[in-house]
């Protein structure tokens, strides 16, 4: 019982994070639009962007976490 509980537990974990992606993509979206970068940083952050949205509609929400979390640390988010 112990092991379903902890499965079930890390489960849910992951089915959260993963769909974490969108709430990711709005903050960088939100950020982007009033933040002073330059046209290489800004065109950078835009293709990160993109990029996670197509990892996560694809499933790969891991690799879109990574995209996603590169795009807001030069953001400064």
């Amino acid at each position: 019982m112990k092991k379903f509980v902890l499965v079930s537990l890390a489960f849910v974990a992951c089915t959260a994070f993963a769909h974490n992606c969108p709430n990711e993509i709005k903050a960088i979206d939100a950020k982007l639009t009033s933040a002073k970068l330059s046209d290489a940083d800004s065109a950078k952050v835009k293709a990160l962007r993109d990029d996670g949205e197509k990892f996560h509609k694809a499933g790969k929400h891991d690799e879109s976490m990574k995209a996603l979390g590169e795009a807001k640390k030069i953001l400064g988010i």
